[in-house]
């Protein structure tokens, strides 16, 4: 009983209660800049049916040595590991949110960057929420790559939410840093992905992404569930088991005082 009520504490450092913001408000094809009214009234009333129960999951997916597993771990542990070892296969993790007081979860799949491991890791994709493909800031090929990656990924989902991200912000500056978000942000728009750029390393834009991508999430996933539940045919119990006609009520009351023979209505 311990664990489980250990594994339900949300920390103070993943409560959202304002709507985290883009970082660049010409790379997103999200513009909102605050809670939708339905969201916002659906939290309020405690009426977004099963979503904070349900595991929104997101693949991380890119080159070899971009920084996916950095990227990761820096928000989930808060750490950054200086000696690089290559994913195999997949790796995830699950984390904790509230949302407008809303309990929510994340499971973010870490994927391998190695071609030899791509079958493998392409069979986590399907059901993913959310995409999220990583370039590095310093390797112009892997930004390239992350088109592929994403169109790869997107393949075994349905209409999810989709991130461009560039990591080791801590190694690129002036001229360079600038070519290569122009280049970006022309690639984000063709993805109709948002762009983001972030340090593992410093922790820079980090808790700022994942905050971003969980509000979305969640947003997206209650929009889905009040959708469904206003689509749904209003009924009243037993409606569609017994009618009664007004003309033969009498007999149905009468049919009802008679002696009730137990067992199957088909043995005579």
């Amino acid at each position: 009983m311990t664990s489980k009520l250990m594994s339900s504490v949300i920390a103070s450092d993943r409560i959202i209660s304002k709507y985290p913001q883009p970082l660049y408000s010409d790379a997103t094809p999200y513009p909102r800049l605050n809670f939708h009214p339905k969201v916002r009234s659906a939290c309020s009333q405690d009426k977004t049916g099963a979503v904070g129960l349900k595991i929104s999951k997101i693949v991380v997916v890119g080159d070899i040595a971009v920084g996916k597993t950095s990227l990761v771990n820096r928000f989930i542990h808060d750490k950054f590991d200086r000696d690089y070892k290559a994913t195999i296969g997949v790796d995830f993790e699950v984390e904790k949110f509230s949302v407008l007081t809303i309990p929510f979860h994340l499971q973010i799949w870490d994927t391998a960057g190695q071609e030899r491991f791509k079958c493998i890791a392409a069979s986590y994709y399907r059901g993913a929420q959310v995409v999220v493909s990583v370039f590095e800031l310093n390797n112009r090929f892997s930004l390239e790559n992350s088109i592929k990656w994403m169109n790869d990924a997107c393949e075994n989902t349905t209409d999810p939410l989709k991130f461009l991200v560039g990591t080791k912000k801590d190694l690129v500056c002036g001229q360079v840093f600038e070519e290569t978000i122009e280049r970006a942000k022309e690639i984000s728009k063709q993805l109709n992905a948002e762009l983001w750029v972030c340090s593992s390393k410093d922790s820079e834009y980090v808790k700022d992404f994942f905050f971003r991508l969980a509000t979305l999430t969640f947003e997206s996933a209650v929009l889905r569930e009040l959708e469904r539940s206003e689509n749904a045919p209003s009924r009243t119990i037993g409606a569609d088991l017994v009618k009664i006609d007004r003309q033969n009520e009498d007999l149905f009351m009468r049919d009802q005082r008679k002696p009730t023979k137990v067992g199957c209505i088909n043995c005579g």
